[in-house]
C-alpha cells in the first residue's frame, strides 16, 4: 500500500508578522552570543524580495541571502535593539539602534528605521532600511566626528 505524503503549508509554520513576533524573530537575529544568524527569518521573506538601504538595492531571496552571509562575514558581533515597532494592515516599521562589532574597529552604534511591506501570503516583499550610515560611523572616530558635523552642517544645515 502506498503512503500518502502530507505536504506542510510554509505560511502555517510561520508565524504572523505582528509587534510581538517581529520582537521575537529580530531578537533571535541579532545577539550578543556571537555573529548574527538570520536562518530562522528566511521563510518571512518572499522569493521576489526588494531589499533597499542606504548603499544598496537587492531583488530575490537568493541575493538576499548572499547579503546577510556577507554582514555575518565582516562583523565579529552585531546587536540590534528594536525601539518601537508599528503594524497597520501590510506595513511594518521599526525603529532600531544596531552596534556592530569589528575585529579591527571599535563599536559602532548606528540608528535606523525599517519598513516592512507584506505580500499577501504574509511574507516580507519589500524591505527598506533607513539610517545615517557615514554619520553614525563618523561619530564614533573622536578626531574625526568634529570636522564632519562642521562640514556637514556648513554644506546642508
Amino acid at each position: 500500500m502506498e503512503q500518502k505524503q502530507e505536504t506542510v503549508d510554509p505560511a502555517e509554520e510561520r508565524l504572523a508578522l505582528n509587534e510581538e513576533n517581529v520582537r521575537l524573530l529580530w531578537s533571535k537575529t541579532y545577539n550578543t552570543d556571537g555573529k548574527p544568524d538570520w536562518s530562522h527569518i528566511f521563510a518571512y521573506y518572499h522569493d521576489d524580495i526588494v531589499f533597499q538601504d542606504t548603499i544598496q538595492r537587492i531583488e530575490g531571496k537568493p541575493a538576499f541571502i548572499e547579503l546577510c552571509n556577507r554582514l555575518t562575514t565582516r562583523c565579529k558581533q552585531l546587536q540590534m535593539d528594536l525601539a518601537t515597532v508599528f503594524v497597520k494592515d501590510n506595513e511594518i516599521m521599526f525603529d532600531w539602534t544596531m552596534t556592530m562589532m569589528f575585529t579591527k574597529f571599535p563599536s559602532t552604534p548606528i540608528y535606523g528605521s525599517t519598513k516592512l511591506t507584506l505580500a499577501p501570503d504574509g511574507r516580507i516583499i519589500r524591505q527598506r532600511d533607513y539610517y545615517d550610515l557615514w554619520g553614525d560611523i563618523f561619530n564614533g572616530i573622536p578626531w574625526f566626528k568634529k570636522p564632519y558635523r562642521k562640514f556637514v552642517a556648513k554644506k546642508f544645515g
